[in-house]
C-alpha cells in the first residue's frame, strides 16, 4: 500500500487472501503456529510469558485501525528489515511455511529472507504462516523509532533466553538489508548463564551488561538514511541491548 500510495507500482490485479479462514489459525501446544492472516490485534491478546516478545512487538505497531488489519503474513511477504514481527520470528529461529499447487515446505527464517524486500518464497507461493518452538517466558522486544507510537523502527530487537535449550538468541531489525543475528552476544550471553547456572537468574555486572550491549552493536550494518544516521543505530542497538538482557536475564520460570 506504501508504495501504491506512492505511486510506486499500479498492479492490474489485487488478490485479498485476508478473509481465508484456513490462514487465521493460531496454535500454541509446546509449538506455535499462527497463520499468516492472523492480525497483531489477535496477537496482542494472547496470554502466557511465552508471548511476551509476541505482545510487545504487536502493540508497537501502528495504529488500532493498522493492527486490527495488518498481519504475521504482511510482514513476510513485504519482507522488509524494518518489519517489527521479524526480528521476533528470527531470535525465535522460526519457521516460514509456504504453500503452492505442487506442495507445502518450511524455510527456516534464517534462509527466508534474501536482502531488502526480497525472499526465498518461489512466484507461486503464498506465504501461510510461521512457526517455532515455545522458547519460556524470558523474552523481550524493544523498538527506536521517531516518535512513541505509528512510527517505522530506527532499530529493533528482540532477545530471547532459551533456558530449556540452554541458548541465547538475539535479533536486530532496521539496521541492515535483512534482519541479523548478534552471533557474539549470544555466545557471550550464554557464557554468562552458563557461569551462574540455567536454572538462576542471571546477576550480571554492568561491565557484562556493557559488552554485551557493545557486541549486539558490532553485529549491525546500518545505513545512513531519513529516520537515522548509522551512528545513532549502532548507540541505540548498545542501549537495547543492555536493557533488554538486564531485563530478562533474571526470568527463569
Amino acid at each position: 500500500m506504501v508504495e501504491i500510495n506512492f505511486g510506486r507500482k499500479r498492479p492490474e490485479r489485487v488478490i485479498v487472501v485476508q478473509p481465508l479462514p484456513e490462514l487465521r489459525y493460531l496454535e500454541r501446544n509446546g509449538a506455535v503456529r499462527v497463520g499468516a492472516g492472523v492480525t497483531y490485534t489477535q496477537l496482542l491478546a494472547e496470554g502466557g510469558g511465552s508471548f511476551a516478545a509476541v505482545r510487545e512487538m504487536s502493540r508497537t505497531v501502528g495504529s488500532p485501525q493498522i493492527r486490527n488489519a495488518g498481519t504475521l503474513g504482511g510482514n513476510l511477504g513485504t519482507s522488509s528489515p524494518a518489519g517489527d514481527s521479524l526480528p521476533v520470528l528470527a531470535a525465535f529461529d522460526a519457521r516460514v511455511i509456504l504453500r503452492s499447487r505442487r506442495a507445502e515446505r518450511r524455510v527456516p527464517f534464517g534462509e527466508y529472507m534474501t536482502g531488502p524486500k526480497r525472499n526465498a518464497k518461489a512466484p507461486d507461493e503464498i506465504v501461510i504462516g510461521a512457526e517455532w518452538d515455545d522458547a519460556g517466558p524470558a523474552q523481550t522486544f524493544l523498538k527506536v523509532g521517531t516518535r512513541n507510537a505509528m512510527v517505522i523502527a530506527v532499530a529493533s530487537l528482540c532477545l530471547v533466553v532459551d533456558r530449556m535449550r540452554k541458548t541465547v538468541r538475539v535479533a536486530l531489525g532496521s539496521c541492515g538489508p535483512t534482519i541479523l543475528r548478534a552471533r557474539d552476544a549470544e555466545v557471550f550471553g550464554q557464557d554468562l548463564i552458563d557461569e551462574s547456572g540455567w536454572d538462576e537468574p542471571l546477576e550480571a555486572s554492568d561491565a557484562a551488561l556493557s559488552r554485551f550491549g557493545e557486541l549486539v552493536a558490532a553485529a549491525s550494518r546500518p545505513i545512513d538514511d531519513v529516520r537515522g544516521s548509522a551512528r545513532y543505530r549502532r548507540h541505540v542497538l548498545g542501549v537495547m541491548g543492555r536493557r533488554a538482557l538486564q531485563r530478562v536475564g533474571g526470568i527463569v520460570a
